[in-house]
């Protein structure tokens, strides 16, 4: 069964890939953290495996999530990752088959079961709508479901992927948290991915690529404070942004 993700929904998901390491990146998480605290929103943050114990002990407002892990147990496996070394180092969950480290199904299975194991939870990223709703078979905690030809680009999908995707999710198990982040640059990208039905945005090149980290994060941030109000008092309907 998988492990929940210690978040609430909406979140925000920063995932740094290899831009960025060390005190670059310890720099990003120092500000993330004072803002999902001042703004009380969770977050979901990646970083690079040698980078991730100290993001676990500088830092309160996180979850988090390595990029990676293997599907070894304790014993032979020289250049592997270890579940078990992550959940011992605080991480909470793990970041499976990106587009720019694809698995495949019998890995991704056998990877998934050895991080329930130890606790962690799986965020899995899928691509086509077959793809969609074969992942969410395999019980993840979450989902990202991006178009591949998007990534990187600052442009989102034009038509219904985002919605399309994200309800094959919740038809095969409401529970998983569906992340859409493809494209993703600025807040009202954000408005437009929560007001389509995921629980969370956010992303990689619009934020590392911007000139200020603080102004795009407090973009992204308030973007995510204002749906979740507008939820509260039931408005969030009427507040739809145009799209892309």
């Amino acid at each position: 069964m998988a492990v929940p993700i210690p978040v609430r929904s909406p979140f925000l998901i920063v995932n740094p890939k290899a831009y960025l390491t060390g005190s670059e990146l310890m720099r990003l998480a120092h500000l993330t953290d004072e803002l999902a605290g001042e703004f009380n929103i969770d977050v979901v943050f990646t970083a690079q495996h040698i980078d991730l114990r100290s993001v676990v002990a500088e830092t309160t407002n996180l979850c988090v999530t390595a990029q990676h892990v293997d599907p070894i147990v304790p014993g032979r496996g020289m250049g592997h990752i270890l579940a078990e070394g992550l959940a011992e180092a605080g991480v909470k969950a793990v970041v499976l088959n990106h587009a720019e480290h694809p698995l495949t199904l019998a890995d991704l299975d056998r990877t998934m079961r050895r991080c329930e194991e130890v606790g962690l939870a799986t965020i899995v990223c899928a691509d086509s709508d077959l793809q969609c709703r074969a992942v969410a078979d395999l019980d993840p905690s979450g989902m990202i479901c991006e178009p591949t030809a998007n990534i990187g680009t600052g442009q989102m999908d034009a038509g219904d992927y985002i919605e399309r995707t994200t309800q094959i999710v919740k038809n095969v198990d409401p529970a998983i948290l569906v992340v859409q982040a493809a494209g993703v640059s600025r807040g009202a990208d954000i408005t437009r991915v929560l007001q389509q039905g995921a629980d969370c945005s956010g992303g990689t090149s619009g934020i590392i690529k911007h000139p200020d980290w603080r102004e795009i994060l407090t973009e992204m941030f308030q973007a995510l404070a204002d749906h979740r109000d507008a939820q509260a008092t039931g408005t969030a309907a009427s507040t739809a942004a145009p799209a892309n």
